[in-house]
């Protein structure tokens, strides 16, 4: 969706809390929308019986696909490689990818689905399968001491800087462009995205991008807004629309029960996660932090000087620490993980950050028991905002500041340029690459879990969602958030530069122990600004400030 479009939804009246009321809801905001959802719902294409037939592999409210699912998929999706490979082309090939074993997705998957590949090219693939935790070291591991030990990576935009900045990927050709039909993606994921001195080097399989997930049926329960109100709240219950009312939220739960069970408001995530954690703090504070007027919210642009220690970034921290006693037990060892799988879908804590997986798997995962009460909106947004160029808090004319964490910018498949010396091999590895990207495949894997959200401009076709067993009203609640927090004018974009994972490892080591009480918030805040000003200097402050407004588009 584009902003202008969101900007007409917003005129229309389309609050966050009206589009997550059913289906009535959705067909009034149709009526007074015009072609503001109709970008959303514009008809299937009847003649699409590939995409008819995968999306129904096995069909929402059918059970977790199995290995037999994705070796079907992958199958049926193999006729774009027929059209630029020959059968057998690359017998006796052997080639190496490394990616993730996140929750029995991304590689599991990535197996099933290029196991028909492997038989009709006749090349073979080995595995190196990591944990999420462990990705970062074991890539820096690789950079560092120059030994890429594979020939097709797993990885995320943010780590362009330090593989493709040095020369370690190969250059995407145009038949790959061709066949994955690049220019589908949505515009955020496109160049200068996965590209690094102008050459594109990703074939994007993913577009990230921080959401928010509630209970509907916790935030429409009559009996808990006659609580709400009798606790003095002078706003009506319903779902929080900012960071302080989900603060608010979260407090009044504590100790409430709901169907029977132990209620909880919001879910926070403050054990460590190789680096990737970090964004779920950044989820709490891009409201604060990102100011309408400024690009930058992590460092200052024309110094690399850190704000993770100013007074926006310190009061998220804070949040988190205030909110802890009021979420589940133990909840400080929890991971993100934990937090999205084994809380959230399996019916425990109202309200949590996450991306877009879990939206596809509250509906088609054997663990979710809230596939009919899942809403989603963009981010909560902050009834004020930091102004890092004048030091002070504003309120703005407008409203709450909205500023959704663009976190990651979504997974790709990068080839290495091991591969180039051989051009039989580095054909093969683009042919990976291109059917896992296609077009076709993309839209089974953000149906269904996979590690992926919608990335396309045709993932956004609400009848094909609806054909695969969603109902319209989940479906178009789904979409709109994704869209919306991809397309938001004040959207918290990725900084693609060289250790962007150094940072964000530093930080979570450091948050740990705030969190576990052993540093104030402002106290851990100005060690995690220490830490970051050392990385910069070791790095290269000048050469990190040129690519910094580069990737925030002011150079």
């Amino acid at each position: 969706m584009r902003v202008d479009l969101y900007e007409k939804l917003m005129r229309a009246g389309a609050s966050r809390r009206d589009l997550l009321k059913g289906a009535a809801s959705m067909a009034a905001l149709a009526a007074t929308s015009g072609a503001g959802l109709g970008a959303l719902t514009k008809p299937a294409a009847a003649a699409d019986s590939l995409r008819a037939k995968i999306v129904q592999i096995p069909g929402v409210g059918k059970g977790q696909p199995t290995d037999a699912d994705f070796q079907k998929v992958g199958e049926l999706c193999l006729e774009a490689t027929k059209a630029s490979v020959k059968q057998g082309e690359f017998a006796g090939v052997e080639l190496t990818f490394m990616g993730l074993n996140n929750q029995n997705l991304h590689n599991v998957l990535f197996r099933g689905f290029l196991k028909p590949w492997e038989a009709y090219t006749g090349a073979k693939i080995s595995w190196i399968d990591l944990a999420q935790a462990d990705y970062n070291a074991r890539l820096q591991q690789s950079i560092a001491t120059k030994t890429v030990d594979f020939d097709i990576i797993e990885m995320g935009a943010p780590f362009e800087g330090d593989v493709c900045g040095k020369g370690l990927t190969s250059e995407m050709p145009d038949w790959v462009k061709k066949q994955i039909d690049f220019d589908d993606l949505v515009n955020y994921l496109k160049p200068p995205v996965g590209t690094w001195d102008g050459k594109q080097y990703r074939c994007t399989i993913d577009g990230d991008t921080h959401n928010f997930n509630y209970r509907t049926d916790v935030f429409s329960d009559p009996d808990l807004a006659k609580e709400w109100k009798a606790s003095g709240a002078t706003t009506e219950w319903g779902v929080p629309k900012t960071w302080q009312e989900v603060q608010a939220v979260t407090k009044f739960l504590k100790g409430k029960k709901f169907k029977g069970q132990d209620v909880y408001g919001y879910l926070d995530a403050p054990k460590p996660w190789g680096g990737f954690g970090f964004y779920f703090l950044g989820s709490r504070a891009t409201a604060y932090a990102k100011h309408p007027d400024d690009k930058a919210w992590l460092f200052d642009i024309d110094t690399m000087k850190p704000r993770i220690n100013n007074p926006a970034w310190v009061r998220a921290i804070q949040d988190v620490i205030d909110a802890l006693p009021s979420e589940p037990p133990d909840q400080i060892n929890a991971d993100p993980n934990t937090t999205g799988f084994q809380q959230f879908i399996a019916g425990t804590g109202s309200m949590i950050p996450w991306w877009g997986d879990i939206g596809s798997n509250v509906k088609t995962n054997d663990s979710s028991v809230i596939g009919d009460v899942t809403g989603f909106s963009i981010l909560p947004g902050s009834d004020d905002v930091y102004n890092s160029k004048t030091g002070k808090w504003e309120k703005l004319a407008s409203g709450p500041n909205y500023s959704p964490n663009c976190a990651y910018l979504g997974w790709g498949v990068y080839v290495m340029a091991r591969v180039d010396s051989d051009e039989k091999k580095k054909k093969a590895a683009w042919s990976a690459a291109a059917h896992l990207g296609g077009k076709d495949l993309s839209l089974w894997t953000a149906m269904y879990p996979s590690g992926f959200q919608p990335y396309r401009n045709s993932h956004f076709n609400i009848p094909e969602w609806v054909a695969a067993g969603y109902d319209e009203a989940f479906i178009t609640s789904y979409l709109k958030s994704e869209g919306d927090s991809y397309n938001h004018p004040n959207a918290a974009i990725e900084p693609r530069i060289p250790g962007i994972f150094q940072y964000y490892s530093a930080a979570e080591d450091i948050l740990a122990n705030t969190f576990a009480g052993k540093m104030k918030a402002q106290e851990g805040a100005d060690a995690i600004a220490a830490a970051w000003e050392k990385l910069t200097d070791q790095i290269g402050r000048e050469s990190q400030i040129k690519l910094y407004k580069s990737a925030l588009g002011l150079s």
